[in-house]
C-alpha cells in the first residue's frame, strides 16, 4: 500500500513528468478514485515508476487509458494535473485513441464520475426517507417529507444538465451552449407537450411529428446532443466571421440542436437505452440466478479495469422506465463481498500494517468505493479477491429467489444504500438482499480463516506481501523465524551503542528512516545480521540495503556524511542482487581515513519497513560484538 502523502500538487507534477510531460498528454479525466490519462505514447517504464509514488495505490492500463488509482484525494491531484498539463488547450482529443468500446467506456467515466457523489448523496437521502416512512405512516403527508423528497429527486430530474456540463468538457465544446440545450429538454413546457402527445394529441415542428419522449432523468439523449454539438460548434466557428461569432454560434447551435434532439436524437437514443435495459431485464426475469451470479462474481472485475461506468445508462434507464432496478441490488452484494474479504484478512492477519490498511479500505467500502479494498488488500493477496467474487456470486444467487430490486438510484451501492431495496409492492425484495449480503460478508471471512489469504497461508504470506508483493519470500526456511513470529537480527558491527535519537543527523535521529540503533564501531568490518539478499548498494559504497528471507529490510549507513568521500574508504565484498548467509562479511572500511576527513564513523542500523511489524525490540546493552543479538522484529 502506498504511503500517505499530503503534497498532492507535487504528486501531480511527478506523475506528469513520469508519463512524458505535457506534450504526451492528450486528455485527462477522473472518477471516484482514479486519475484517468490518455497518452500519445505509453512509456513502458511509466507504470512501474508511478506505481511506487507516495499516494498512489496502483496503476492500471486499460481502455486506452493510463489509470492512476489514488483514492479519495484524486480530486486534488486531478485539479493540479489538469492545470499543469494544460489539456484544455490541446487540439487532439481522447476520442482519437483506442477502439470504439474503449472510447465509449472512457466517455462514460469522464461524464459520470465528476457528479457521481451528488447522485450518491441524493440516493442516500431517498433511502433515508424510505426508512423513516417505515416507522411513521404520517411522515409522508408532511411538508418536511415533500421538501426532502423533491431535494432528493432534483439531481435525477435535471440529470441532463449535469451530463451537459461534464460532456461539454469531455467533448471540448461550449459548456453554456450545452447546458442551454439540455435545459430546454427538461423544460416543464416540453414535459406537458409530451404528456399530451401520449394521450393522443398531435404536435408538429415544421410539419414533422413530435414524439412523447420525456428527457428528465435521461442519459443518452443529452450525451449524444453534446457530442454532435461539439462538431456543429467547431463548424460554425470556422465559417462565421469573428465579429458575429459570440452571438450567432450559440444562436444557431441552440436553434439546430434542440429540435434535432426532440425529433431524432432523443427518440432514437431512448429506444437504444430501452432496448439495452430490456435485454438485461429479460435475463433477470427469466433466469434471475444467472443474472445474479454474473453480476455478483464479475462486477469487481469490471471495477479493476475501470469499465464499470459503461453500465450506468442502462441502470438509469431502468429507474426512469420502471422505477426499479435489480442490477444495483446484485451489485450491492458484490461490493459487500469485497468488504467481507477485507474483514476476513483483518481478522486473520497478525500484521499491524495490514490491519491498518484493511481498516482504511474497509471504511471506504462501507461507502460503496471498493478500489482501496481491491488494490490494498484483496487483489494484492489474490485469494481474498477470489473468495469475495465467489461469495458475491453465491449471495446474489440466494437473493435472486426473492425478486430483489432497488427502488431508488444508488450512486455508490453498498451497505449504506440497502434501504433502497424496500418497497411495499415487493415485500420480499429487502429480505432477499439482506440474505445475499449476509452470505457475501460472512463467506469470505470463513474462507479466509480456513484457507488463509496468501499463497502460503501457514506462514502468513500476506505479511511479506506488503513488503514485496511479487517476490517469493514465503519459501523462507523455518530457522529465520521463531515459533512466535519473531525474527532476530544480530549486530553487523562491533562497537558502542548509541541511541538513534542521539545521532547527530536529523534524518536518522528523527526516526523518519525507521527504527533501529547506531553503533560507534571499534572494528572495521560489517557482517550480515541475517540470511538474505543485497537490494541496494550506494554508488559511493557508504550504505548498503539488505532484505531478509522473511522480508525485513535493513539499512546500514557507515558513518555520517561519508557520501562525500566518494567510496574511497570502503571495500565491498558483495554487490547488489547477491545472496548471503548470516555472518558473511559485507563491507570493510578504513575508519582512520574517515576520521582524518573530519567525519564521524557512527553507523546507523535501521529497519526501514518497521511499520509492517507489530514491534521492534532493541536489546539493552552498552556495546555489542558482531553476530550478537541486537534487534528482534515481532510480526
Amino acid at each position: 500500500m502506498a504511503e500517505k502523502v499530503r503534497d498532492y500538487p507535487k504528486l501531480a507534477k511527478d506523475i506528469l513528468e513520469a508519463v512524458g510531460g505535457e506534450e504526451n498528454v492528450i486528455g485527462v479525466s477522473r472518477c471516484a478514485t482514479r486519475l484517468r490519462l490518455v497518452l500519445k505514447r505509453s512509456k513502458p517504464e511509466a507504470k512501474a515508476k508511478v506505481s511506487t509514488m507516495p499516494g498512489v495505490i496502483t496503476v492500471v492500463e486499460n481502455n486506452g487509458q493510463f489509470q492512476v488509482v489514488i483514492g479519495q484525494h484524486v480530486g486534488e491531484v486531478y485539479e493540479e494535473f489538469s492545470r499543469m498539463a494544460n489539456v484544455e488547450e490541446t487540439d487532439e482529443t481522447a476520442e482519437n485513441k483506442g477502439t470504439i468500446l474503449n472510447r465509449v467506456i472512457a466517455t462514460m467515466s469522464a461524464v459520470f464520475a465528476p457528479f457521481i457523489y451528488i447522485l450518491a448523496a441524493a440516493g442516500i437521502l431517498q433511502g433515508t426517507l424510505i426508512l423513516i416512512n417505515l416507522f411513521s405512516d404520517r411522515f409522508v403527508d408532511t411538508g418536511t417529507y415533500q421538501v426532502l423528497g423533491f431535494i432528493s429527486w432534483a439531481p435525477f430530474v435535471f440529470l441532463p444538465i449535469f451530463i451537459a456540463m461534464t460532456a461539454a468538457k469531455h467533448f471540448r465544446t461550449n459548456i453554456y451552449i450545452a447546458v442551454a440545450c439540455s435545459a430546454a429538454l427538461v423544460s416543464p413546457t416540453w414535459s406537458d407537450m409530451a404528456a399530451q402527445i401520449a394521450e393522443g394529441n398531435t404536435f408538429t415542428f415544421l410539419g414533422l411529428p413530435l414524439t412523447e419522449t420525456v428527457y428528465t432523468s435521461s442519459v443518452l439523449p443529452p450525451l449524444f446532443l453534446v457530442w454532435i454539438l461539439s462538431y456543429l460548434e467547431r463548424f460554425l466557428n470556422k465559417k462565421m466571421p469573428e465579429v458575429v461569432r459570440p452571438l450567432f454560434v450559440p444562436f444557431f447551435s441552440i436553434l439546430i440542436m434542440v429540435p434535432l434532439t426532440i425529433l431524432l436524437i432523443g427518440p432514437v437514443t431512448t429506444l437504444g437505452a430501452t432496448a439495452i435495459a430490456d435485454g438485461y431485464n429479460l435475463l433477470a426475469e427469466n433466469a434471475p440466478a444467472v443474472a445474479g451470479a454474473i453480476i455478483g462474481a464479475f462486477w469487481q472485475v469490471l471495477v479493476i479495469f475501470g469499465v464499470h461506468w459503461g453500465i450506468t445508462p442502462m441502470v438509469l434507464a431502468n429507474y426512469d422506465l420502471y422505477g426499479r432496478d435489480s442490477f444495483q441490488a446484485y451489485q450491492t452484494i458484490a461490493v459487500i463481498a469485497q468488504v467481507g474479504a477485507v474483514l476476513g484478512v483483518i481478522l486473520k492477519t497478525k500484521s499491524r500494517e495490514i490491519r491498518k490498511v484493511g481498516t482504511s479500505a474497509g471504511i471506504t467500502g462501507i461507502f460503496g468505493i471498493t478500489e482501496p479494498s481491491i488494490y490494498g488488500i484483496t487483489l494484492r493477496f489474490k485469494k481474498p479477491f477470489i473468495f469475495g467474487c465467489i461469495s458475491g456470486a453465491v449471495g446474489a444467487i440466494a437473493a435472486s429467489f426473492f425478486n430483489p430490486y432497488y427502488f431508488a438510484y444508488a450512486g455508490l451501492p453498498g451497505p449504506l444504500t440497502l434501504v433502497n431495496g424496500i418497497d411495499d409492492a415487493y415485500p420480499l425484495s429487502i429480505w432477499g438482499i439482506l440474505l445475499g449480503v449476509l452470505i457475501a460478508i460472512i463467506s469470505p471471512v470463513v474462507l479466509i480463516q480456513i484457507f488463509g489469504y496468501g499463497e502460503d497461508s501457514a506462514k502468513e504470506a500476506g505479511d511479506e506481501g506488503l513488503v514485496q508483493e511479487q517476490e517469493e519470500m514465503t519459501s523462507a526456511p523455518e530457522h529465520n523465524q521463531s515459533e512466535n513470529n519473531e525474527e532476530i537480527l544480530t549486530a553487523p558491527l562491533t562497537g558502542q551503542v548509541i541511541p538513534l535519537s542521539e545521532v547527530p543527523d536529523e534524518v536518522f535521529s528523527s526516526g523518519a528512516m525507521g527504527k533501529g540503533i547506531a553503533i560507534q564501531p571499534s572494528d572495521t568490518n560489517v557482517y550480515a545480521p541475517f540470511e538474505g539478499t543485497v537490494v541496494m548498494v550506494a554508488p559511493t559504497k557508504h550504505a548498503i540495503g539488505l532484505r531478509s528471507k522473511t522480508g525485513v529490510e535493513l539499512l546500514i549507513h557507515i558513518g555520517l556524511d561519508t557520501v562525500k568521500l566518494e567510496g574511497k574508504p570502503f571495500t565491498l565484498h558483495v554487490k547488489e542482487g547477491d545472496e548471503f548467509n548470516k555472518g558473511d562479511r559485507l563491507v570493510h572500511f578504513d575508519a582512520k581515513l574517515i576520521e582524518n576527513e573530519g567525519l564521524s564513523t557512527i553507523t546507523p542500523v535501521i529497519i526501514t519497513n518497521a511499520g509492517d511489524y507489530e514491534e521492534v525490540i532493541i536489546e539493552e546493552a552498552a556495546a555489542f560484538t558482531s553476530n550478537e543479538k541486537v534487534l528482534t522484529v515481532v510480526k
